[in-house]
């Protein structure tokens, strides 16, 4: 295959990557857009198997077969509570990707004696450092997530002190790296060892509350190591994808980040999370209003305008499609009813989308924070699945809260909300949420999926 060709299959495989990526901006095309960016991908493996540089077509052959079977049985077994543990667990082989294949091409050229040019040299070292900080910070936020390790924050004295320290470490071992006429084999293994240190320091301090800023900014990285290891090797495809994953990571990252009321320069040095556990106010004296299935069946079932609240909850629950029923059913006893999703609800970007879309839920239900806030004033009926910190008003109104300031759902403004839970224990930044206390709160207590199937059978006998 000619240079020209292979360069222009790369263009169009980008064209398809960007395509793609603008159509998973609406949830309407999502699916679509993720089609098109693996043909795009598609399209960049097999245009890379036709380089001559490649000796081993078998090995790639043997490579792509056991991967594709891996991707498979992982898509097909994980479930959605385990997606947000998955996503994690993706950033961190794209970040291993990238060290590895930063590192044989450092390793070929001290073999073969070749001179690495200094841009080469610079893109090797930032591919080693990213791509090892993306692999240990992404198997950390996996352990976090599938609780082998504590969710809250684990911090000690001169944590951030120690970071700047492996950080100044590394930049000087890669500048004397690059220094050195003839390159040592000690300094890039002390940067490969400090990279993958500094990347368990970083996720280690963040607690269960920001999952989902970590997972966005895990995927950010990812994306920046892949671009380096495209400039590392030459390769106009991977540095172009790599550059869209990092941005538009990057991008979701600010978002998030503003959804938890955090500035992106917190989350960036890993000290975002740390404060979470504690709050000045207390429930002592307080008392919650409990209500049955019959009675909240009755409540909806006549309510005009429902505002359904998914949160993390449903999805422990897999209650998706119970949740759609009982829409379904109130909207055919002339009821309407949106879905209002916090950017932060669950445990990774888009995870309440995901999992609506899934039960089929219509697109148009679905409404932003911004977009819905407004409304639940109008709103007869709030009805909360397994949400807590996202609705808890402590963050208008009480400055000692950990949560002061960060914009939620103004569910307390419904004329009447309903809160499904298991229990009262507290949400991802272990605090009492002010809500359950409120006079128009009733709290159905028990399974999402066994309450949802209750109130759809007594909603369906009204």
């Amino acid at each position: 295959m000619s240079d020209a060709l292979e360069q222009l299959l790369y263009l169009v495989a980008a064209v398809l990557f960007i395509v793609g990526l603008r159509r998973l901006g609406n949830p309407a095309t999502a699916r679509a857009g993720n089609m098109v960016s693996g043909l795009g991908m598609l399209l960049a493996i097999v245009v890379t198997l036709f380089d001559r540089a490649i000796l081993s077509y078998t090995t790639i052959a043997a490579g792509i077969l056991v991967g594709s079977v891996l991707g498979v049985w992982m898509a097909r077994a994980v479930k959605m509570t385990s997606m947000p543990q998955m996503v994690a667990l993706l950033n961190g082989l794209g970040g291993g990707a990238s060290l590895l294949v930063s590192g044989a091409e450092f390793l070929r050229a001290e073999l073969v004696g070749e001179q690495v040019p200094v841009d080469t040299g610079v893109t090797i070292q930032l591919g080693i450092l990213i791509g090892a900080v993306t692999l240990t910070g992404s198997l950390i936020a996996y352990g976090k997530l599938e609780e082998l390790i504590t969710g809250r924050p684990i911090t000690f004295r001169g944590q951030q002190a120690l970071n700047a320290l492996l950080f100044l470490a590394i930049v000087a071992l890669s500048v004397y790296q690059l220094a050195t006429p003839d390159p040592l084999l000690w300094p890039f293994y002390a940067v490969a060892a400090l990279s993958l240190l500094i990347g368990v320091l970083l996720v280690l301090p963040i607690g269960g509350a920001d999952m989902p800023v970590v997972i966005s900014l895990l995927n950010s990285y990812s994306g920046i190591a892949a671009a380096m290891t495209g400039f590392v090797i030459g390769n106009s495809v991977l540095i172009i994808s790599g550059a869209l994953v990092g941005s538009s990571g990057i991008i979701l990252s600010q978002i998030m980040s503003k959804a938890m009321n955090r500035s992106l320069t917190n989350v960036l040095f890993g000290a975002f999370g740390a404060q979470a556990g504690s709050t000045a106010k207390s429930s002592a004296g307080l008392a919650v209003q409990s209500v049955t299935p019959e009675d909240a069946a009755l409540r909806l079932a006549y309510a005009r305008r429902v505002i359904i609240v998914p949160g993390y909850g449903m999805a422990v629950a897999q209650s998706q499609h119970q949740v759609r029923e009982l829409a379904e059913l109130i909207e055919r006893k002339g009821g309407e009813v949106k879905y209002a999703i916090h950017p932060v609800a669950g445990r990774m970007p888009g995870h309440m989308n995901v999992l609506l879309a899934e039960a089929n839920v219509p697109y148009d239900r679905l409404y932003d924070m911004d977009e819905i806030n407004d409304q639940f004033e109008e709103a007869d009926v709030a009805l909360v699945i397994g949400a807590n910190d996202v609705v808890n008003p402590a963050a208008r109104s009480d400055p000692s809260s950990p949560i002061y300031g960060m914009p939620i759902l103004n569910v307390d403004k419904a004329k009447s909300v309903i809160v499904m839970k298991r229990s009262m224990a507290s949400g991802f930044a272990g605090i009492e949420n002010e809500l359950f206390y409120d006079p128009k709160t009733s709290m159905l207590f028990g399974d999402a999926k066994k309450s949802l199937t209750q109130l759809v059978s007594e909603v369906k006998s009204v």
